[in-house]
């Protein structure tokens, strides 16, 4: 008996394991987000940051002013909350083994919720080491909340003026089946 509840525990201990690292999408995107066939879900990485805007003058509109945006700075963490990595400009994704990655917008959709920044979809390129990041080929953004560039407070006088505006996102790495 007792032989049977270990080789039980050890089953369930296993599947619970495998589970845990084959996370499953929880979300419905349209279709122009839907990564190609070819790729499945890798990991989800949970960001928590800013985005971050710079008071300017409109290059197409004389006397106008606008926020423009600058770059992500955010921590990226794993399911579990700790801490992995870190996104910012360019955009980059660089986990904390020295793996980074380069992201180049492929589509854009509103988010659901009101004053949230888009969802997205990215293709992807290793630019630094081997490691968990570097056979990455696309990126969801997905479950945004907040980010928006302020609605006011830009104008001649506040030209050069930052806004660091929280946010955060679950970015859904991909790689090649």
């Amino acid at each position: 008996m007792y032989r049977k509840f270990i080789v039980s525990s050890l089953t369930l201990l296993v599947a619970a394991c495998a589970s845990l690292q084959r996370p499953t999408p929880t979300v419905n995107v349209p279709d122009k987000l839907k990564p190609p066939a070819n790729e499945s879900l890798a990991m989800i990485v949970p960001a928590k940051g800013v985005q971050i805007y710079e008071c300017r003058a409109k290059k197409d509109q004389a006397g106008a002013y606008e926020w423009a945006f600058v770059a992500p700075e955010a921590d990226l963490f794993d399911t579990s909350g700790r801490k992995i990595g870190r996104h910012y400009a360019g955009p980059h994704w660089e986990s904390t083994d020295g793996s980074k990655i380069a992201g180049t917008v492929k589509a854009s959709t509103d988010a659901p919720q009101a004053d949230a920044i888009p969802w997205l979809l990215l293709v992807t390129k290793s630019v630094g080491s081997q490691g968990s990041f570097s056979k990455i080929t696309s990126i969801q953004r997905v479950n945004t909340a907040g980010g928006v560039a302020p609605k006011t407070g830009c104008a001649q006088s506040t030209v050069g003026t930052t806004a660091r505006i929280p946010y955060t996102a679950d970015y859904y790495l991909l790689t090649e089946k």
